[in-house]
């Protein structure tokens, strides 16, 4: 009875409709379940990004694309998103090649309460100003090239077919005229020679103390030498350039009362170690350059100085035995007397002769290589009659940004990943430290914390005021997707304007539990600093090698004028090099930035000082001092290396993988 009731409530009409209801909705839940991604991916790329704050000079990250198909690849690294990534407005971030800083020109009025820093933003408006320009001028020569192919400029036709001169001669007027600089516009190569005549000073009266140091009531020391320099290209504006070699015989002597030569290089404004030549021959055990001694013997003692040669020369005269002391060779430069010095690079070093003769030899230093040395400066107390290069390369040196950018993939910076990341490295840059950032790609870079991405590393570089300099970082940020512009013109007294933008990228774009801020040629150990930054989980703080108490420089090179800093004393603050600070603190530093009530100090590492007292006056701080974050060069066991050149980088993340081991490479 009950079965029969049943077929007749489901007849095959009515169940032939229930089955196509059923079809319908399985349907419909089909497409939904689809379409939902898209639109979500759709709002990702329109609706959501247009919500977010936009910065002065870019409208959209398509302002940053180099345009070379109508669409960008989803896997690009420029492209990929980051949902685990909010604003403090809750939108969701994606990873963007330039600053989303918010930046005007009133962004720097009314910084702080002294109007004694109005020069510095008064210079950061006009960079912001510039910057605007030259960034339109970037983006239309992009948007030129999307349409047609862009003619190549006359200059670098003529790159690639005008060869260097392999010689140059300059008589003596002609020398000082440009400055007293030999130019040399394609460095050295192995064999390549420069001979240099001139004649020493007479020796003059000398009250530097950085010179001669006098107690009160000495007399004045008699005073004469000369420095003969191979220098490398000027690449930051406030510094000095490289010394490649620098050769500074001193006539008279100095600290040491007899006449020496010193050799050193220089990196960074930054000193190696000195090789002193005083009069000695090399030690036999001593290394050579190819096949000669660093420094060959000019005084008449035949002894080296020991003590067993003086006891035996006083017994010898006891007895009145005499021994015949012949002078084999005076030192090689004299007053008032004309020589011929010629400079020759080895296959392991440069050599010196003076007047036929060997004097010293001095290695190459890592990170220097012989195309690197493009000028010769002659400077001190000496007539230069002439100079005379030869044997030089004749095509261009390997600072063109092509030959230092190697474009292979497993260079790119890795995909970010969908949540929040613990560390975020923010490295400052210049625009044409190519070879730099080439460098840091290929050694610390490559940290498995890093291509993991639970540490994230980017470059923050501002514009040139070169248009073919912002045209090569453009090219470069487009393909190794690890560059973040920060749209001014760069000047060295606005650094730390980069410092803002890494702190904003830091806690806006990546979320990132730790900020650390470094330099371009500054080594990190990644999981050290990563250790160190974990000892302080849910805390505010601050690491680095911190300074106490330390005073304005009031003269010299570095001096900051008490308008600038009216201070006796500047607070605490960690060396610009290698420093990390909590997300809290850089969330403070950008709020206050955009409500235009950050103060701005031309140093940038005082400025972070500033900022972190501040924000320790609301909320306690936990100020970390490590000299193991170094300020000059490396220690054993260090968490970061400063002034570290390209080929020390290298050397350095040979060291730490295929010896296990964090040693220096401190050779340059």
């Amino acid at each position: 009875m009950k079965r029969s009731k049943f077929e007749s409530l489901v007849s095959p009409s009515r169940l032939r409709l229930l089955q196509f209801l059923i079809g319908v909705l399985f349907l419909y839940l089909l497409f939904v379940s689809f379409e939902i991604p898209l639109v979500f991916k759709a709002d990702s790329d329109g609706f959501f990004t247009d919500t977010l704050p936009r910065p002065l000079i870019l409208e959209s990250e398509e302002d940053f694309s180099y345009k070379t198909a109508p669409a960008r690849p989803d896997n690009d690294p420029d492209r990929v998103h980051n949902p685990g990534s909010r604003s403090p407005e809750g939108n969701v971030r994606e990873f963007k090649g330039v600053s989303g800083l918010l930046f005007n020109e009133s962004s720097f009025d009314n910084i702080g309460s002294k109007a004694e820093l109005s020069v510095l933003h008064k210079t950061a408006r006009h960079a912001f100003v510039v910057g605007k320009k030259l960034w339109d001028d970037l983006q239309s020569g992009i948007q030129k090239s999307d349409s047609e192919p862009e003619p190549q400029s006359q200059s670098q036709n003529k790159n690639q077919t005008e060869s260097c001169t392999d010689s140059i001669s300059l008589s003596g007027p002609e020398f000082v005229n440009q400055g007293r600089i030999l130019v040399l516009p394609c460095g050295l190569t192995l064999g390549s020679h420069i001979t240099v005549v001139g004649m020493p000073h007479w020796a003059h009266a000398e009250n530097d103390p950085k010179i001669a140091v006098l107690r009160e009531g000495d007399e004045s020391v008699m005073v004469t030498q000369f420095m003969m320099e191979l220098q490398g290209l000027k690449t930051v504006d406030g510094e000095d350039p490289p010394r490649i070699l620098h050769f500074n015989p001193r006539l008279k002597g100095d600290w040491s009362g007899k006449p020496v030569i010193e050799q050193n290089t220089c990196y960074r404004m930054q000193w190696g170690s000195a090789l002193r030549c005083e009069g000695w021959k090399s030690r036999a055990d001593e290394e050579t350059v190819d096949g000669e001694v660093k420094c060959e013997k000019w005084i008449r003692d035949d002894d080296n100085g020991s003590e067993e040669s003086k006891t035996t020369w006083w017994l010898n005269r006891l007895i009145g035995r005499k021994k015949k002391v012949t002078l084999d060779w005076q030192y090689p430069f004299a007053e008032g007397k004309l020589f011929v010095l010629t400079l020759r690079a080895g296959l392991e070093g440069y050599h010196v002769n003076v007047n036929g003769r060997h004097i010293t030899s001095f290695p190459y230093r890592t990170g220097f290589v012989l195309e690197d040395a493009t000028g010769l400066s002659l400077k001190g107390d000496l007539d230069v009659h002439s100079v005379f290069a030869a044997s030089l390369p004749n095509s261009h040196p390997s600072f063109d940004p092509q030959k230092h950018l190697e474009r292979l993939s497993k260079w790119k910076a890795p995909p970010l990943p969908n949540g929040n990341v613990e560390l975020f490295i923010g490295i400052l840059s210049a625009g044409n430290h190519f070879a730099e950032r080439m460098a840091v790609r290929k050694s610390w870079m490559q940290h498995k914390l890093i291509k993991s991405s639970n540490v994230v590393a980017r470059f923050f570089v501002a514009l040139s005021g070169r248009k073919e300099v912002n045209v090569e970082l453009k090219k470069e940020a487009d393909y190794f997707g690890d560059i973040v512009i920060v749209p001014y013109m760069d000047t060295y007294d606005l650094v730390v304007l980069k410092t803002v933008a890494i702190s904003e990228y830091g806690v806006r774009t990546m979320a990132a539990k730790y900020i650390m801020k470094c330099d371009d040629d500054t080594f990190v150990r990644v999981d050290s600093v990563i250790k160190e930054a974990n000892k302080y989980v849910d805390k505010s703080m601050y690491i680095g090698n911190m300074n106490y108490y330390h005073k304005p420089l009031r003269d010299g090179k570095w001096a900051v004028t008490y308008e600038e800093w009216p201070e006796e004393d500047y607070p605490p603050y960690a060396n610009g090099p290698g420093y990390i600070i909590s997300s809290d603190i850089a969330q403070f530093i950008v709020a206050e930035f955009e409500k235009h009530k950050l103060r701005l100090f031309k140093m940038e590492d005082v400025s972070m000082g500033m900022w972190v007292e501040k924000f320790n006056s609301s909320k306690p701080v936990e100020y970390e001092h490590s000299l193991k974050f170094c300020q000059f060069g490396c220690v054993e066991d260090y968490y970061t290396a400063h002034y570290q050149s390209p080929r020390q980088m290298l050397c350095m993340w040979d060291k730490l993988i295929n010896v296990g081991k964090p040693q220096c490479c401190n050779m340059r």
